[in-house]
Formats: structure tokens, C-alpha cells, sequence
């Protein structure tokens, strides 16, 4: 981390901060995200992303263990404990792994590492009882389940997440029993006389849209968002659109972003009749603008452009519905909201044991997601990245996890503070 401020210095500078970054959404939205950011010091740090790349920046650290171009890969952006869950759809299957690419980016692979242990501490302590000195023994082993992953040299599609295994088997046999299209839409619509499912505007979380918004979605939608996707000409992403509605109060990080919801019918016979598309505003990564010029080498045509680039190179199972398309100066990424999507309720997590399973399975997925990432971008050698890690760290992986379990606790608790200081300028009683 860079060299640190005072104590007021740096409550200065954070809250300013905030305000900076949060100074171009609604008032209504911004009054909402603030709302979350104080229920906990996790939530403030999820909801402040870019004091993470802001905090790490020039990090000395980084170049121990990497800070090469062959350590370099596509990154998460955002890591952290509530950005893994269940995804899919009865096409392609269910499955758990990281399923949000908003801030995804090309970096060092220590970043991804680094926030996602930080994350562990709070959430461990917050939502799963931990003691210290056990959110420590997770983090290496999180740490160890990683880089004896990319020893292994195995190519990203071999490697095997165990959902067989506690905790994800009832898990995830909860996910497929409970959840689903019949249920997806039981929750977001209501039905016509006809019986055509219509989004439900009375809803919490979803709002009307304009006559001239809803022209302009349904015309992007049918004319820009098609040529978008990977397979444009595959009959099995045909589509009507059924309705369009406004998506609210969604997120920490990305509250006050523009989104709507589409409903719209499949043409194929074989697939689910309806399928609920995400149209969400997509804006430069907040690492982008910390990162020095020679690691912002490679540049994006927009942002929903690097959004899809990123989905495809880390998803193990990508989206058939990912493109994007353009409402006036912005441009929204287009993905399906998998009838399965739900993340993992470590509040409900019971000891140690089963935390550290969970973290060795975290481990196996950010490794094979930065092992994909780096065959995305060098197919001729897909196997560059994990040999390179793997020579960079050699003998010294107890000294690497060391390090990032230091960085972690003392992250998490500069988080805790900082979230007390926003708390206190907030007004808000804890």
C-alpha cells in the first residue's frame, strides 16, 4: 500500500473520495448506495472498489512476486467473497464460480489475490464467526489450493471445482431444487389476461420506463444488441421482446448505474420459452485510472466491449446471451440473469472446516479463471501464465502467502476504520 496518511489526513481524503466517485449518479441513488455502504464494513468495502486500486497503486509488493508481463492476465477487478455463486441455465447446466465481469481488466495476478483475501477477513468475521487466527489458516489455504493449481499445468477446462463436495453439494442441490425459469419469473412478473407474463412495475425492484425509453430499448435490442453476439446467425438466441422495465436499487459498487430488465420469448422450440435479459450501464473499471501506462496498454472500443472480451475470457461457461448495445452516449453490456444466480450465504457457514472447504474451492476458481483469461490472451501459448507464476514464486510460497495474509489483516482493518470514519460523517449510529 502506498505510504500511509494520518488519521485525519486519510478520513479526509477517503470521504472526498467517496464523493468523488459517486458525484455524477441520482441524488435518490446515491442516498440508497450510502444506505448500504453503512450496514457493514464489508458492504462499505464492496461498495468502494476504487479506494482498493487507489490504496495499491505502486505497491512495492507487487513486483516480489510478479509485476511482469508474463504475470499478467485477465482479471476479476472486483474479487471478492460475494462475487462467487451459482449461475447457468437448463441449456448449459448450473454451475459456481465468478459470474460478474463489470470491473474486469488486464493486470497482475496478485490484485485479484490480494482484494479477495482482504474480502475473506471481513466476511469472516462478519457473516461466518471466524476467530483471526483461523481467517488466516483459510487464507493460505485458499492461497495454497491457487498455485497448486497452476503447478498442475492443466489446461483452465480440466480443472475441477468439486461440487459433489460439502459445502457446495447442498448448495447447490438447494439452487437447482429451489430455483429456475418457472420461479425467475414468478418473482419479476405478473400475467396478462392472456396469459403473457408482464414485468411487475409494483415491485421493489422494478420500475416503468417512458414511452420513448421503451422505443429506444426495444430498437436497440432488435437491431444493435444481435450483431453483438458470438454466434450472431445461431436460431437459438432468436428472440421477441415480450417487455422492458427499469431494474432498481441493484448492487453496492454499481448502485446508481443505469439498468433495465427484457423479457423476451426464444424462437426456439427446445430452449426455455422466456428468458430475462440484464441491460446494465457499463463505465471504466476504477483500476484503470490507477494502473501506469504500460499496464493500461491494451485499450478497449468501449467499455461494454471490454466487458463481453472479459466474460469470454474468464467464464467457464459464457453467457449465449452476451453482446451489448448503445442508449444515447452510453453503452450497457447484454447478458441472460441466470434463473440460478445465487451466492453462496456464508453467514450460514458452520466452523472453520467448512469455511476452509469453501476457500480451497474459491482458490481452484480464481486460478482457473486467471488460467483462462491468459490462454484468451495468448492462445499460442496458453500454458505461459501458470509456468510463469509458478517459476516466480518457486521455494518461497510460504513467504507469498505470508504476505498476502499480512496485506489482508491490515487491509480489513484499514476498511474498518475508513467505514467508521463514513459512518460517523453519515450520522449513522452503528
Amino acid at each position: 500500500m502506498a505510504q500511509a496518511d494520518s488519521d485525519l489526513e486519510r478520513e479526509q481524503r477517503v470521504l472526498a473520495a467517496i464523493d468523488t466517485e459517486n458525484a455524477d449518479i441520482r441524488d435518490i441513488d446515491r442516498q440508497r448506495k450510502y444506505a448500504k455502504m453503512t450496514r457493514s464494513a464489508y458492504r462499505f468495502f464492496r461498495g468502494t472498489n476504487h479506494l482498493f486500486w487507489s490504496d495499491v497503486r505502486d505497491d512495492w509488493r507487487l513486483d516480489l512476486f510478479g509485476g511482469r508481463p508474463d504475470t499478467r492476465t485477465w482479471l476479476q477487478g472486483d474479487a471478492h467473497v460475494h462475487n462467487h455463486g451459482a449461475y447457468g441455465d437448463d441449456r448449459q447446466g448450473v454451475h459456481f464460480g465468478m459470474d460478474d465481469f463489470d470491473d474486469a481488466l488486464v493486470g497482475d495476478f496478485q490484485y485479484d489475490l490480494w482484494r479477495h483475501a482482504a474480502s475473506m477477513v471481513l466476511d469472516a468475521n462478519e457473516n461466518a464467526g471466524l476467530t483471526t487466527g483461523q481467517t488466516q489458516r483459510a487464507i493460505r489455504h485458499f492461497l495454497t489450493d491457487y498455485l497448486d493449481t497452476l503447478a498442475d499445468g492443466l489446461p483452465a477446462e480440466d480443472i475441477h471445482v468439486a461440487y459433489e463436495d460439502p459445502p457446495l453439494r447442498h448448495f447447490m442441490k438447494k439452487v437447482q431444487k429451489k430455483h429456475g425459469v418457472a420461479r425467475q419469473l414468478a418473482k419479476w412478473t405478473i400475467q396478462t389476461e392472456d396469459g403473457t407474463p408482464v414485468f411487475d412495475t409494483e415491485y421493489r425492484k422494478l420500475g416503468g420506463v417512458s414511452a420513448a425509453e421503451r422505443q429506444q430499448l426495444t430498437k436497440a435490442l432488435n437491431e444493435q444488441y444481435p450483431k453483438t453476439l458470438l454466434n450472431a446467425d445461431d436460431e437459438r438466441t432468436a428472440f421477441s421482446i415480450v417487455d422492458v422495465a427499469r431494474r432498481l436499487n441493484a448492487g453496492t459498487g454499481s448502485l446508481g448505474l443505469e439498468r433495465f430488465y427484457a423479457l423476451v420469448k426464444a424462437q426456439a422450440s427446445d430452449l426455455d420459452d422466456y428468458v430475462l435479459l440484464d441491460i446494465k450501464q457499463q463505465t471504466q473499471p476504477p483500476a484503470i485510472a490507477q494502473l501506469s501506462a504500460d499496464e493500461r496498454r491494451r485499450e478497449y472500443e468501449h467499455e461494454a466491449r471490454r466487458h463481453a472480451e472479459a466474460a469470454r475470457a474468464l467464464a467457464q461457461h459464457p453467457d449465449a446471451y452476451l453482446g451489448w448495445l448503445a442508449l444515447g452516449d452510453n453503452w450497457f453490456s447484454v447478458r441472460r440473469r441466470s434463473p440460478y444466480k445465487k451466492d453462496f450465504p456464508t453467514h450460514k457457514i458452520d466452523g472453520f472446516k467448512t469455511y476452509r472447504a469453501l476457500a480451497r474451492q474459491w482458490g481452484r476458481i480464481i486460478a482457473r479463471e486467471h488460467l483462462r483469461g491468459a490462454a484468451y490472451l495468448a492462445p499460442d501459448d496458453p500454458g505461459y501464465f501458470g509456468r510463469a507464476v509458478t517459476e516466480r514464486i518457486s521455494n518461497d510460497r510460504e513467504t507469498f502467502k505470508a504476505m498476502i495474509v499480512d496485506f489482508a489483516l491490515a487491509y480489513a482493518e484499514r476498511m474498518r476504520r475508513d467505514y467508521a470514519a463514513f459512518v460517523e460523517a453519515r450520522g449513522v449510529h452503528e
